[in-house]
């Protein structure tokens, strides 16, 4: 099951950097996230499948045009209450649903390399997942989208990482 997402992300992701002529043309994008994560991960003293929940911040490059859009996010996140914290590198790979509309709702993958600590732990692993969301454009230039975001993790000690993240971006 494992190998056919894997499989399934490798293609869409071609298909991407296939499209990226048709992306470099089009707007370029700056922008900062925040999101409500919750991250599941294997723990010696609280039991397996530990789950975490905090808030987890980002930034954000990228570019898309009426049909794609491309981005590369890194985020931070502290649960200092239980101890978890990861930083998290990826690129997503969004195909716009509805191009001819302010409200444009979106499905999208996402590929990269998580560092995860906790008191007991120290793991890291590459992650690969999926994303749904709405992008809003408020102004000529500023970008509004909330995501929810599913990835797995392949490492030894965690599982996978999904959260709701908003994201503002200045269009240019």
């Amino acid at each position: 099951m494992k190998k056919s997402i894997v499989a399934g992300l490798a293609v869409l992701g071609i298909a991407g950097v296939l499209h990226a002529e048709e992306v470099s043309i089009g707007e370029k994008i700056i922008g900062l996230e925040v999101g409500a994560s919750k991250i599941e991960a294997d723990s010696i003293f609280l039991g397996d499948n530990y789950e975490g929940n905090d808030i987890e911040y980002g930034l954000r490059l990228g570019a898309q045009n009426k049909q794609w859009r491309t981005l590369i996010v890194l985020n931070y996140y502290d649960a200092n209450d239980d101890d978890q914290e990861y930083i998290k590198g990826m690129a997503t790979f969004d195909y716009l649903l509805i191009q001819d509309s302010p409200l444009k709702p979106y499905l999208g993958v996402n590929v990269g390399y998580i560092d995860y600590t906790s008191q007991e732990r120290d793991d890291s692993g590459f992650l690969y997942g999926g994303q749904v969301g709405v992008l809003y454009r408020v102004a000529e230039n500023i970008q509004v989208d909330v995501t929810y975001r599913y990835s797995f993790v392949e490492s030894d000690y965690v599982n996978h990482v999904e959260g709701i993240v908003v994201g503002l971006n200045y269009i240019f």
